[in-house]
Protein backbone atom coordinates (compact mmCIF):
# COMPACT_ATOMS: atom_id res chain seq x y z
CA UNK A 1 0.00 0.00 0.00
CA UNK A 2 1.24 3.43 -1.15
CA UNK A 3 -1.33 5.77 -0.03
CA UNK A 4 -4.39 5.47 2.21
CA UNK A 5 -7.22 8.26 2.87
CA UNK A 6 -8.84 8.89 5.91
CA UNK A 7 -11.56 11.51 6.72
CA UNK A 8 -12.31 12.74 10.23
CA UNK A 9 -16.21 13.69 10.93
CA UNK A 10 -15.23 17.06 12.28
CA UNK A 11 -12.84 19.28 11.78
CA UNK A 12 -11.96 19.94 15.30
CA UNK A 13 -10.82 15.81 15.47
CA UNK A 14 -8.10 16.50 12.16
CA UNK A 15 -5.22 16.21 14.88
CA UNK A 16 -6.49 13.71 16.99
CA UNK A 17 -6.84 11.53 14.07
CA UNK A 18 -3.98 12.00 12.85
CA UNK A 19 -2.50 10.99 15.95
CA UNK A 20 -4.38 8.00 16.16
CA UNK A 21 -3.61 6.88 12.18
CA UNK A 22 0.36 7.76 13.16
CA UNK A 23 -0.27 5.41 16.50
CA UNK A 24 -1.69 2.80 14.76
CA UNK A 25 1.05 2.68 11.50
CA UNK A 26 3.96 2.54 14.29
CA UNK A 27 2.10 -0.54 16.22
CA UNK A 28 1.70 -2.43 12.67
CA UNK A 29 5.13 -1.55 11.03
CA UNK A 30 6.41 -2.64 14.52
CA UNK A 31 8.50 0.79 14.75
CA UNK A 32 9.82 1.46 18.34
CA UNK A 33 9.04 4.82 20.00
CA UNK A 34 13.35 5.58 19.58
CA UNK A 35 12.71 5.17 15.33
CA UNK A 36 12.21 7.25 12.96
CA UNK A 37 8.54 6.65 11.08
CA UNK A 38 8.79 5.29 7.62
CA UNK A 39 5.54 6.88 6.19
CA UNK A 40 4.01 10.32 6.30
CA UNK A 41 0.66 11.36 7.32
CA UNK A 42 -0.16 14.56 5.44
CA UNK A 43 -3.75 16.91 6.44
CA UNK A 44 -5.25 18.70 3.98
CA UNK A 45 -4.40 21.95 5.75
CA UNK A 46 -0.99 20.54 5.08
CA UNK A 47 -1.20 19.90 1.47
CA UNK A 48 -2.62 23.33 0.76
CA UNK A 49 0.10 24.65 2.68
CA UNK A 50 2.57 23.24 0.44
CA UNK A 51 0.53 23.88 -2.68
CA UNK A 52 0.42 27.87 -1.48
CA UNK A 53 4.23 27.37 -0.42
CA UNK A 54 4.98 26.13 -4.30
CA UNK A 55 2.53 28.80 -5.77
CA UNK A 56 4.64 31.75 -4.02
CA UNK A 57 7.94 30.18 -5.22
CA UNK A 58 6.47 29.95 -8.66
CA UNK A 59 5.23 33.50 -8.16
CA UNK A 60 8.41 34.87 -7.30
CA UNK A 61 10.05 33.39 -10.33
CA UNK A 62 7.85 34.78 -12.97
CA UNK A 63 8.16 37.92 -11.57
CA UNK A 64 11.90 38.12 -11.56
CA UNK A 65 11.58 36.65 -14.94
CA UNK A 66 8.99 39.71 -16.01
CA UNK A 67 10.98 41.85 -14.56
CA UNK A 68 14.38 41.08 -16.45
CA UNK A 69 12.09 40.89 -19.87
CA UNK A 70 10.96 44.04 -19.14
CA UNK A 71 14.64 45.64 -18.21
CA UNK A 72 15.92 43.59 -21.67
CA UNK A 73 12.98 45.38 -23.19
CA UNK A 74 13.78 48.71 -22.41
CA UNK A 75 17.23 48.56 -23.17
CA UNK A 76 16.37 47.81 -26.90
CA UNK A 77 13.66 50.21 -27.00
CA UNK A 78 16.61 52.52 -25.86
CA UNK A 79 18.58 51.32 -28.03
CA UNK A 80 16.37 51.81 -31.11
CA UNK A 81 15.57 55.12 -30.33
CA UNK A 82 19.55 55.96 -30.12
CA UNK A 83 19.83 54.79 -33.66
CA UNK A 84 16.73 56.76 -34.70
CA UNK A 85 17.88 59.89 -33.58
CA UNK A 86 20.71 59.54 -35.06
CA UNK A 87 19.71 58.30 -38.46
CA UNK A 88 17.29 60.93 -38.16
CA UNK A 89 19.86 63.69 -36.69
CA UNK A 90 19.46 65.66 -40.27
CA UNK A 91 15.56 65.97 -40.24
CA UNK A 92 15.72 67.08 -36.50
CA UNK A 93 17.83 70.17 -37.54
CA UNK A 94 16.05 70.93 -40.21
CA UNK A 95 12.63 70.84 -38.03
CA UNK A 96 14.46 72.60 -35.84
CA UNK A 97 15.48 75.46 -38.48
CA UNK A 98 12.72 75.90 -39.24
CA UNK A 99 11.24 77.02 -35.87
CA UNK A 100 10.32 73.29 -34.08
CA UNK A 101 9.95 73.28 -30.60
CA UNK A 102 12.57 71.16 -28.50
CA UNK A 103 9.51 70.09 -26.66
CA UNK A 104 7.16 68.97 -29.88
CA UNK A 105 10.78 67.06 -31.12
CA UNK A 106 10.96 65.94 -27.57
CA UNK A 107 7.18 64.42 -27.73
CA UNK A 108 7.49 63.13 -31.03
CA UNK A 109 10.24 60.51 -30.08
CA UNK A 110 8.89 59.95 -26.72
CA UNK A 111 5.70 58.84 -28.60
CA UNK A 112 7.51 56.47 -30.93
CA UNK A 113 8.82 55.00 -27.92
CA UNK A 114 6.10 54.25 -26.26
CA UNK A 115 4.52 53.39 -29.89
CA UNK A 116 6.95 51.03 -29.68
CA UNK A 117 6.74 49.51 -26.21
CA UNK A 118 3.07 49.17 -26.73
CA UNK A 119 3.74 46.88 -29.26
CA UNK A 120 5.65 45.02 -27.46
CA UNK A 121 2.95 44.60 -25.10
CA UNK A 122 0.39 43.76 -27.07
CA UNK A 123 2.69 40.84 -28.60
CA UNK A 124 2.93 39.92 -24.65
CA UNK A 125 -0.82 39.58 -24.28
CA UNK A 126 -1.18 37.42 -27.65
CA UNK A 127 1.02 35.19 -26.32
CA UNK A 128 -0.55 35.15 -23.16
CA UNK A 129 -3.54 34.63 -24.79
CA UNK A 130 -1.78 31.45 -27.13
CA UNK A 131 -0.43 30.02 -24.03
CA UNK A 132 -3.67 30.11 -22.03
CA UNK A 133 -5.98 28.78 -25.04
CA UNK A 134 -2.59 25.63 -25.23
CA UNK A 135 -2.67 25.14 -21.42
CA UNK A 136 -6.79 24.94 -21.73
CA UNK A 137 -6.44 22.92 -24.57
CA UNK A 138 -4.19 20.23 -23.12
CA UNK A 139 -5.08 19.88 -19.46
CA UNK A 140 -9.00 21.00 -19.64
CA UNK A 141 -9.22 20.66 -16.02
CA UNK A 142 -7.00 23.76 -15.51
CA UNK A 143 -9.08 26.85 -17.09
CA UNK A 144 -6.63 29.61 -18.02
CA UNK A 145 -8.01 33.12 -18.57
CA UNK A 146 -6.59 35.85 -18.78
CA UNK A 147 -8.12 38.55 -16.99
CA UNK A 148 -9.02 42.09 -18.32
CA UNK A 149 -6.61 43.54 -15.06
CA UNK A 150 -3.98 42.02 -16.39
CA UNK A 151 -4.39 43.33 -19.69
CA UNK A 152 -4.24 47.04 -18.48
CA UNK A 153 -1.35 46.76 -15.76
CA UNK A 154 0.58 45.35 -19.09
CA UNK A 155 -0.89 48.46 -21.22
CA UNK A 156 0.23 50.78 -18.43
CA UNK A 157 3.53 48.89 -17.64
CA UNK A 158 4.58 48.98 -21.03
CA UNK A 159 3.71 53.02 -21.53
CA UNK A 160 6.11 53.53 -18.18
CA UNK A 161 8.90 51.19 -19.93
CA UNK A 162 8.33 53.20 -23.22
CA UNK A 163 8.74 56.69 -21.13
CA UNK A 164 11.91 55.48 -19.42
CA UNK A 165 13.48 54.00 -22.60
CA UNK A 166 12.66 56.87 -24.93
CA UNK A 167 13.22 59.76 -22.10
CA UNK A 168 17.40 59.79 -23.06
CA UNK A 169 16.82 59.54 -26.78
CA UNK A 170 14.60 61.89 -26.70
CA UNK A 171 16.03 64.17 -24.82
CA UNK A 172 19.18 63.85 -26.73
CA UNK A 173 16.99 64.51 -29.97
CA UNK A 174 15.54 67.67 -28.68
CA UNK A 175 19.10 68.87 -27.51
CA UNK A 176 20.70 68.71 -30.86
CA UNK A 177 22.08 72.32 -31.95
CA UNK A 178 20.08 72.98 -35.58
CA UNK A 179 23.34 74.02 -37.02
CA UNK A 180 25.40 70.75 -35.91
CA UNK A 181 22.47 68.78 -36.83
CA UNK A 182 22.59 69.93 -40.49
CA UNK A 183 26.31 69.76 -40.98
CA UNK A 184 25.98 65.84 -39.63
CA UNK A 185 26.28 63.06 -42.58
Amino acid sequence: ITFISAQARDSDLVEAVVDEITQTLRAERDISFRDQDDFVVFTQSEIIDTLASITGLITVFLAILAGISLLVGGIGITNIMLVTVTERTREIGLRKAVGAQKSAILLQFLTEAIVLSLLGGAIGVLIAFGFGALVTRFQPELQVQVQLSSVLLATVISVVVGVLSGGYPAQRAANLNPIDALRYE
